[in-house]
């Protein structure tokens, strides 16, 4: 037998023989079946909770002004320098069926106008209750009842490994589904927020995700989706929704957040200052100074004082003391296990408020007053500027202004818009505009580019 052949030969053989060893390790049908069963009740559990909560998730739009585009604009002395030219979109959920919704802080900060889009069409005008930039929390109402609303869960009580859900609008596409797992809880020191306590997830976030629900496979809220390390990392964090409860319910009872505080700074034990401590490492947070005329001022605590437990849980972190402590209501009385010394006291502290920095009004409640008209501007194009534009010879009327949160604007209508149809006029000039908009409602037939769309416009 040539050498040359005998290489190929122990090829084939080898296929042989791996063929034969793959038809013996293959499962028997029996335990494939069961296999599938199981991927279809997961499967099942993912459905149910889209089905679940999606009703209760909306769109969030905003406009906001670029301050560059307006500049430029007031330069060249072309359109209105003061609209807003920018918009920006998110999530949110609601939490009650009168139409109030978590979102996040920055999904609203600097907004001049707010408009929310349900699950069941519906396009509704929002008004900013109230917001929380330390834990980057904001809630918005909108004018409805009977809404479907989400439960929140215990997030305290969600388990690392467990399945998570979020919904949401990532990049425009609204009730976009993903899954994925809990991938940690607690996270902090990322410095995103004043308060950061945040739940991981490598559930697919991306931007549009801001402010909608992550969710249990039993269908109820764990956190409010809040941001991402690095896009297409695939590390989201969520704000846990017991947080989110506490402050959504103080947001709506008063219109702002007081948190509970005692006046300490504080330090993790590291293992160094643990053994000169003579302590062991990880069995408090270690207090590094005291506020004054604070309440751990007036329970006589020190510098130097390990804070080994509040309220009896045991305190392993200063991220588990500030948690612990804001677990608590302004006005309570708790009890701090100290260690000082190396001997342990117990010492009772009134909870005051935490000084927090006074939150400015966004445009959108600057401007908060009742919109007169439609929120609508109109002018007519010259028989030559509309020969230009390839629209017909006669006069054309455009839009040149659209007031932030009015009626034109939540029907999505722009500035350069043109009026093909109002209340079945075709190509109507201003005049016959204002008169179709008498009644208070008109259906209009827009062209923008090449494409054209139907809007209805209800003072």
């Amino acid at each position: 037998m040539s050498s040359k052949v005998l290489p190929l030969l122990i090829l084939t053989f080898s296929g042989v023989a791996a063929a034969q060893q793959q038809q013996t390790t293959q499962p028997p049908p029996a335990q494939v079946q069961a296999a599938k069963q199981e991927a279809l009740k997961l499967s099942d559990a993912f459905v149910s909770v889209a089905e679940k909560v999606s009703p209760a998730v909306v769109q969030i739009d905003v406009t906001t002004r670029d301050d560059n585009e307006a500049a430029l604009s007031r330069m060249l002395g072309i359109g209105d320098a003061n609209s807003p030219i920018h918009r920006g979109m998110g999530s949110g959920v609601l939490f009650t069926a009168d139409g109030a919704i978590l979102t996040n802080n920055h999904v609203i900060d600097e907004a001049l106008s707010i408009n929310v889009r349900l699950k069941d069409g519906r396009y509704l005008p929002a008004k900013l209750v109230g917001r929380d930039p330390s834990t980057d929390l904001a809630v918005v109402k909108v004018d409805a009842t009977g809404l479907p609303s989400a439960k929140l869960a215990d997030s305290d009580a969600a388990r690392v490994g467990e399945w998570v859900v979020a919904i949401g609008s990532p990049f425009g596409l609204g009730y976009t589904v993903t899954t994925g797992v809990l991938s940690a809880k607690g996270r902090g020191g990322i410095g995103a927020n004043a308060i950061e306590d945040y739940l991981q997830t490598d559930a697919s976030i991306n931007p549009g995700n801001s402010g909608g629900p992550l969710c249990n496979l039993d269908g109820n809220v764990v956190g409010i989706n809040s941001m991402i390390v690095g896009r297409g990392s695939g590390i989201g964090f969520a704000i846990p929704s017991n947080i989110a409860k506490r402050v959504g319910e103080q947001i709506l009872k008063t219109g702002r957040v007081q948190r509970a505080w005692i006046g300490v700074g504080y330090q993790d034990l590291t293992p160094e200052l643990a053994t000169l401590m003579k302590v062991p490492a990880g069995s408090g947070a270690l207090v590094n100074s005291i506020s004054d005329n604070s309440p751990a001022q007036k329970a006589a605590m020190k510098a130097g004082d390990i804070v080994a437990a509040v309220a009896g849980k045991p305190i392993k972190s200063g991220h588990d003391l500030i948690r612990e402590i804001l677990q608590h209501d302004v006005g309570q009385t708790i009890q701090l296990e100290i260690v000082r010394d190396g001997k342990h006291y117990g010492t009772n502290v009134v909870l005051t408020a935490r000084p927090e920095p006074v939150v400015p009004p966004v445009p959108a409640q600057q401007a908060n007053l009742p919109q007169s008209g439609m929120g609508l501007a109109v002018r007519d194009l010259a028989p030559q500027q509309a020969a230009q534009m390839g629209l017909p010879s006669k006069a054309v009327a455009v839009v040149t202004t659209v007031t932030p949160g009015s009626a034109a604007d939540r029907a999505g209508i722009k500035s350069g818009d043109i009026v093909a149809e109002a209340d079945g006029v075709a190509d109507p000039n201003s005049a016959q505009i204002q008169q179709q908009a008498a009644d208070g409602t008109l259906l209009l037939r827009m062209r923008r580019g090449d494409g054209a769309f139907y809007a209805v416009v209800r003072r």
